[in-house]
């Protein structure tokens, strides 16, 4: 991605500050996501490198990865897993607690929603301290899935949630980093 579509992207992303809580910057990429070439942009760079790949599915992470994870899916001709809350999904689950950033909570998944040994890429906005991203790869490799990638809209590099991903061997792509919180 060239330095002017980078910066692009950069300012499309909102800076909230003291959201969910005092002393948080929160980055919101609503803006992003209302803005159709900036959209557009990011879900191409998100699935630029795995365009040759067979990719079996992607996965996105409750909410915001949804919205990126379907276009992704769409984009690389896969289909697409909902990671969701605890109690969301209709169907036989598998589920796993974690920590975030604010507190404690459960993810699940549908048990039938992958194949053993199918390619699946995890997507989600933003990679902070890594704790749901952590615990979607246990959900999927829980079912046999073979990650290719963690792919983030935003990183944030001092709370250490990609090197916490890339220490359970899932290479991490991300188009911007922010310093900070």
């Amino acid at each position: 991605m060239d330095s002017a579509d980078l910066q692009a992207l950069r300012t499309a992303i909102r800076c909230v500050p003291d959201y969910p809580k005092p002393g948080i910057l929160f980055r919101d990429i609503t803006t992003l996501l209302g803005n159709a070439p900036m959209f557009q942009l990011a879900v191409a760079e998100l699935s630029r490198p795995w365009a040759d790949r067979q990719i079996g599915h992607v996965a996105g992470i409750e909410a915001r990865g949804f919205i990126l994870g379907g276009a992704v899916a769409h984009r690389v001709g896969a289909g697409f897993i909902p990671i969701r809350k605890k109690g969301k999904l209709p169907h036989e689950t598998v589920r796993v607690a974690y920590s975030l950033e604010y507190g404690l909570d459960e993810m699940e998944m549908h048990r039938d929603a992958i194949e053993p040994g199918e390619q699946v890429l995890l997507i989600d906005d933003l990679i902070a301290t890594g704790g749901t991203a952590e615990a979607a790869v246990k959900l999927l490799r829980g079912l046999g899935a073979e990650i290719l990638a963690a792919c983030f809209v935003i990183d944030l590099p001092e709370l250490g949630g990609a090197r916490r991903l890339q220490a359970l061997d899932v290479p991490v792509h991300s188009l911007v980093a922010f310093q900070g919180q």
